[in-house]
């Protein structure tokens, strides 16, 4: 049995109200139910991804995984489509697997609705994709919104036209104007920007026409409507108007629905004041999300100065010419992807792209090259920092090989090792084996054959990992300086001994200790530390693994270094269930797995839940075995991740252990509901923080009928006494959409309060 997700999945909180489509939101309700893949056409700015995610939102109410929203506009790297749809199901490149084995894993049992957004750029890689996820999982639906259909055998195609135009007859009554779909839109963005708008007899003529001139399209009449805070309707028409005659000639004939979209918006950039045209032009460099930081350090140059782009951002954000979000806690910006090409056309005019670009990557390059040095002691600080632009990185990244200026790549490829070991660890393999095939000619960074080697041994690929730290260690050999070759020594010594190597193995640890003793540097000692309790745990020489990792833990803590500390205690956590010490094992797997939370390591997180679902079977808690056991097979799933080589024997035994003791289908239950956890709810059974009966508590809240996974997961917050803008931050979703969760829960469980939340949560039931 899956493990439960949300009825609305990553689904976003509408910013406004949908308007009418009722047609078409009927049809595509109606193909759905007569295939499983429902293509929106339609050119830009027409509404397609509102409208796809209106009728996913109904959808999901029937479908026990929820609808889940894939943005692919910021994407510009076709071999990344996969790696998009992973993050938007929240699922974790960080095994061998790589993403689209992980998805058809993961979702050979769902029974779930994608909506893969802008789609046209990538057209190829999503249709394949696609193609690939509907035949792995028959569970699996999708829209997709693109400006032209996949063209996949069983596709049905519904083409997204405009908003219904207001009828040009003056005679009509008012209300009945009210009432068309293109008048409601502006009226209402009228309205938010305004403070107040009303639809009179004496500005109807000037809405209607407008209304017209703008073919229906949702974008354009928002990017009008919005001028209502300074020009009256009136105002807004004639200077609109003017600009539609200028580009025909005083033709009254209809233009092209592109052109109108096009002219819309040079309007609204011509009304801009010369830095904030400067600005918009050259937000475009941002593939995805940035921040204010960003945006000041990459566009503040040359005549707009960096404190002064605060104030530029928010008025084009109060134009609708950008979008904001929050995340975490913190303020982000995006563009939409029709403002993001106009922005392009219009840097490039100016001819400075160039100089744009230059500016974005010697931006990132810093920056990541100050992650690489103070993520070791900041990492639970500097992973949402890379996680928010990560979209901007692979666009850097991308350019450097385009651009021939593959050092620079390198360069920022090895500075995230960090990220790629915690978070995409197949997509740093794919782009380190680009760079070194791109950078024979250039000479190649030595730090790059030691990540790349790091990331193969991860994997668990020792026919990748020991060629890479064999030309590692030789040129660290050659180039220094002498704490280089000591962890790249360590780090092959660990490659070796995957290979079965233990005889290159040993001579490799021994030099490495004799390089490192001589050096008092941190990096290379704790790469020493977990080279001796990794072989020992590979050789069986379990009496080797406690010393190596409780000394690599003391010196670990007393620095900071959490990542290094989890993996310290996970040895020795792996080194106890293997002796069969259950009390050192219990002990050090809830310390690492409360690590392994904290930095949302989830390999980390199904190795460590593995572990303490061996302690609780041979204690006799069989149901919360069994459970364990479930919540681990679903970590494992999710992260594309193989059960440790030292927890399996043991984790078999805890199944047989478990099984015998409860029946066949007792067990069967208990690990079903153990699937159905959310990682929180996993770890807190775990750590003893939740009852065994919390996990039958998932598959039936209540009377009222059952949960969802995010409903489940602001339950628990709203019982830890979170308030809802605390929630959003540890959920990283916005206030209203926590705000909108609670009400959901309360309506499900027929509650009226917090206080009832809470107590249903600590009882259990």
């Amino acid at each position: 049995m899956a493990r439960r997700s949300s009825t609305s999945g990553n689904l976003p909180a509408e910013t406004t109200s949908f308007i009418g489509r009722r047609h078409e939101l009927a049809e595509t309700r109606r193909k759905l139910g007569l295939a499983r893949l429902v293509t929106l056409v339609g050119p830009g700015g027409v509404g397609k991804t509102r409208l796809a995610i209106r009728a996913a939102a109904d959808f999901a109410r029937g479908v026990p995984d929820g609808a889940w929203l894939v943005q692919l506009a910021e994407l510009r790297d076709a071999a990344l489509i996969g790696n998009a749809v992973l993050a938007a199901l929240d699922l974790r490149d960080q095994g061998a697997a790589g993403p689209q084995a992980l998805l058809r894993s993961y979702l050979r049992d769902k029974q779930l609705l994608l909506v893969l957004d802008n789609c046209e750029h990538l057209l190829p890689a999503a249709a394949e994709l696609t193609n690939d996820l509907l035949r792995a999982a028959p569970g699996v639906r999708v829209i997709a919104t693109s400006r032209e259909p996949l063209s996949l055998d069983g596709e049905h195609v519904l083409p997204v036209p405009p908003l219904p135009l207001p009828s040009a007859t003056a005679t009509e009554a008012l209300d009945r104007v009210r009432q068309n779909e293109t008048v409601q839109l502006f009226m209402e963005r009228a309205a938010a920007a305004s403070g107040s708008f009303e639809l009179t007899q004496g500005n109807r003529a000037a809405v209607v026409e407008l209304c017209r001139r703008l073919d229906g399209l949702p974008l354009g009449i928002e990017l009008a409507a919005v001028r209502t805070r300074v020009l009256s309707a009136e105002q807004i028409r004639d200077r609109l108007g003017e600009r539609f005659e200028l580009l025909t000639g005083g033709s009254r004939a209809a233009l092209p629905r592109h052109q109108t979209l096009r002219t819309t918006i040079e309007w609204s950039y011509d009304l801009l004041t010369g830095d904030e045209r400067r600005l918009l032009s050259r937000l475009c460099v941002f593939a995805g999300r940035f921040a204010l930081d960003d945006v000041a350090a990459v566009c503040g140059w040359d005549g707009l100065q960096p404190v002064d782009v605060l104030d530029h951002l928010s008025s084009l954000l109060d134009k609708s010419l950008v979008m904001k979000h929050d995340v975490a806690g913190t303020a982000c910006y995006r563009l939409h992807e029709t403002m993001r090409e106009y922005a392009r056309l219009k840097l490039r005019e100016a001819g400075g792209e160039v100089s744009v670009e230059r500016r974005c990557m010697g931006y990132y390059r810093t920056r990541c090259q100050q992650f690489a040095v103070e993520g070791r002691h900041q990492l639970v600080e500097w992973l949402p920092w890379v996680e928010l632009r990560i979209d901007t990185i692979r666009g850097v990244l991308r350019r450097t090989l385009d651009k021939d200026e593959v050092p620079a790549g390198t360069e920022i490829a090895v500075f995230l090792m960090r990220y790629w070991i915690t978070r995409a660890t197949t997509e740093g393999v794919r782009w380190l084996d680009e760079l070194i095939a791109a950078g024979a000619q250039h000479g190649i960074h030595p730090g790059v054959y030691f990540v790349r080697g790091f990331l193969a041994v991860l994997q668990g690929d020792p026919a990748a990992a020991v060629p890479a730290l064999e030309r590692c260690v030789s040129a660290a050999r050659e180039t220094g300086p002498p704490e280089n070759l000591s962890r790249s020594l360590s780090m092959a010594s660990i490659g070796a001994g995957l290979a079965g190597d233990r005889e290159s193995s040993r001579g490799l640890l021994k030099e490495a200790r004799l390089v490192a003793d001589d050096l008092g540097d941190l990096g290379a000692t704790l790469m020493l530390h977990q080279a001796q309790a990794l072989n020992g745990l590979l050789d069986g020489d379990l009496a080797v693994v406690g010393p190596a990792a409780a000394e690599g833990a003391r010196l670990s803590r007393e620095a900071g270094d959490v990542y290094s500390l989890e993996m310290m205690v996970m040895n020795q956590a792996l080194a106890a269930v293997m002796s069969g010490d259950l009390r050192e094992c219990e002990r050090r797997s809830t310390e690492g797995l409360r690590i392994a939370d904290q930095l949302d390591d989830r390999v980390a997180h199904c190795y460590l839940l593995g572990a303490l679902a061996c302690c609780a079977a041979a204690w006799g808690e069989h149901r919360r075995a069994a459970q364990l056991i479930g919540a681990t097979d679903s970590a494992r799933t999710e992260a594309g991740a193989r059960i440790h080589f030292g927890l399996a024997p043991a984790l078999d035994k805890a199944t047989r252990t478990a099984a015998a003791a409860l029946g066949s289908a007792r067990y069967a239950a208990d690990f079903a509901s153990g699937q159905q956890l959310t990682r929180q709810m996993a770890s807190r059974l775990a750590l003893r923080e939740a009852a065994p009966a919390a996990a039958d508590a998932v598959r039936n809240p209540g009377p009222s009928g059952a949960l969802s996974r995010r409903g489940t997961q602001v339950a628990q917050l709203v019982a830890e006494g979170l308030t809802n803008r605390e929630i959003g931050a540890r959920l990283f979703i916005s206030e209203r959409t926590v705000e909108s969760h609670v009400g959901t829960v309360l309506n499900t469980l027929g509650f009226t309060s917090r206080a009832q939340i809470a107590g249903w949560v600590a009882s259990g039931n």
